[in-house]
Parts: structure tokens; C-alpha cells; sequence
């Protein structure tokens, strides 16, 4: 417990270095950070073992996120140089070229790589980076240095985090009924309900923290709208948490790596996130035009 409490701290510490910083190329090259260890994660827990496959995976999962708009770099390198930049090659040519990459590699290799080591390879650094870049996405939805779009993050966070905390808490309380029992044995769904009212709750204190400081507040549509989504994103989170244990099982290990002590890996962390980030984004695009 004592080495978790101080993992949880420097955590938070981070967080609040990356919140200060949210504006500035260290917010992107964080997020990136943790997606070539996630992707790197689930590629050794899955066991490939082709050198090149592991490297090329692992240095798209870093790069991808540095593509999620046009503005990331901000102020280091202008958002029109940056948006040339990237958009000089169409992205479906890099993910195709990497695609082929990793099959040329299969090929070369084909004593020891097999093809669901392709297969695991591209869901781990092409599409997990794909979601983590949503957090460059989110951030300048509604333009750079926009609150809205820095409030968008912290909503999806809080509808991954306070469910998994309401979950697990209320689990202990009452929970009595197994919600998947031959994939997480201590989830419950009297626990999940908690989960799901505990982050309605946080979500809408964030709401009303949001409207009291920020310079142009939500408005009572693009509240309720959030409001009414907050069940449904909170219950997909779950369903990321009950995903990554499928993974987890399937490659036969407790968690997916170890550079969090007491919490696992980048993946334990970001498991249910990597649900809640898609549907936040759908939420804020839907949001922006209210």
C-alpha cells in the first residue's frame, strides 16, 4: 500500500507538471512518452520477439501523437510550418508503410514471427497511439489555448477514474453480485453502479468548477449533454478495465508492465481512458456545434 500511495503521488505530480505545461511541446511529448511504453507493453506481453517489429512499433507508437494537430508544437514551431509538415505525406501512406513494414519483417523472420505477432503489433502502435493522440485532439477541438478543449481532457480522465474508484469502492461496500466472474472475479455490478453515480457526481462538480473560473462557461445544452453522456462513457470505461483482463489473461500475465510500482504499467493505467477518449471526442464534436 505504502508504495502505491507513493506512486500515486508522483503521478499526480506529473500531472499537475503537464497541466502547467499544457500549452507548451511538453504536453505532447509526455502523451507520446506513454504511448510508446504502452504499445511496447502489450507487444512483449504478447511476446514478440522480432527486434525490428518491437522498435519500429514502439518509435510509431512515439511519433503518431505528434500528428494530432496542427498547433501541438505551439510555441516552439508554428502551427502553419507544423500542419505543412505533416500534412506533406497523407497519413494512410505512413500506417500503410508500417503495416507492410511489420509483414516484411514477418517474412524475413517467419521461423519465429508469426502473424498474430502482425497482427498484435498494429493494434499496439498504430491504434493505441491513434487514441492517445485524441488528448492533442481534445485539447485544441475548439482552437489553441481554448479552456473548452483543455476541459474535454479532464472529462474523459474523470469518467475513466471516478468510476473505477466509485467501482471499486462501492464494490467493497455492497458489492454481492459478480458482473464477469471468469474475467475479473472482484468486479461487481452493484460496484459498477456506484461507479457510474460517483462519476455522474464528480462530473458535475467539474462542470460547475468549470462555469465558476472559466472566462466563457458551458451552457445549460452543452451541460446537460455532458451530463447525459457521463453514463455511458463511464460504463465503456469499464468495459476498456474488463478488456485490458481479457488481454492480460489471454498473455498470461498479472499486469501489463511495471514502471508504475503497486500500479502495473502505462496500459493498467490508461486501460479504461483508452475507452472514454473516443467517445469524449465524439461527445465534444457534438458539444462545439451546440
Amino acid at each position: 500500500m505504502k508504495q502505491r500511495v507513493i506512486t500515486a503521488i508522483a503521478l499526480l505530480s506529473l500531472l499537475a507538471v503537464v497541466v502547467w505545461q499544457i500549452y507548451t511541446p511538453i504536453f505532447i511529448i509526455v502523451i507520446s512518452v506513454f504511448s510508446a511504453i504502452a504499445a511496447n507493453e502489450i507487444m512483449k506481453c504478447a511476446k514478440v520477439s522480432n527486434k525490428f517489429i518491437l522498435v519500429l512499433g514502439t518509435a510509431a507508437a512515439f511519433l503518431i501523437p505528434f500528428f494530432s494537430s496542427a498547433s501541438i508544437l505551439e510555441p516552439i514551431i508554428s502551427s502553419d510550418v507544423w500542419f505543412n509538415i505533416i500534412g506533406f505525406v497523407p497519413k494512410f501512406v505512413w500506417v500503410t508503410l508500417i503495416i507492410l513494414a511489420f509483414f516484411l519483417a514477418m517474412l524475413s523472420d517467419y521461423a519465429n514471427t508469426k502473424f498474430e505477432d502482425v497482427a498484435v503489433s498494429i493494434v499496439a502502435s498504430l491504434i493505441v497511439p491513434a487514441v492517445f493522440s485524441i488528448f492533442g485532439i481534445l485539447r485544441d477541438i475548439t482552437g489553441y489555448s481554448n479552456q473548452l478543449g483543455v476541459y474535454f481532457i479532464f472529462y474523459a480522465l474523470i469518467c475513466a477514474l471516478a468510476t473505477d474508484t466509485g467501482a471499486q469502492l462501492g464494490g467493497m461496500a455492497f458489492g454481492k453480485t459478480k458482473m464477469s466472474p471468469n474475467i475479473s472475479p472482484k468486479k461487481t455490478i452493484e460496484g459498477a453502479v456506484c461507479g457510474i453515480i460517483f462519476s455522474i457526481i464528480l462530473n458535475a462538480v467539474a462542470i460547475m468548477l468549470y462555469n465558476r473560473f472559466a472566462i466563457i462557461g458551458l451552457t445549460k445544452t452543452q451541460a446537460t449533454v455532458l451530463l447525459v453522456a457521463v453514463p455511458f462513457i463511464s460504463f465503456m470505461g469499464m468495459m476498456g478495465d474488463l478488456t485490458a483482463s481479457v488481454l492480460k489473461r489471454n498473455f498470461g500475465v498479472k499486469d501489463f508492465g511495471k514502471i508504475f510500482p503497486g500500479h502495473g504499467g502505462v496500459m493498467d493505467r490508461f486501460d479504461s481512458t483508452l475507452f472514454t477518449l473516443p467517445l469524449t471526442y465524439c461527445v465534444a464534436i457534438f458539444i462545439y456545434g451546440a
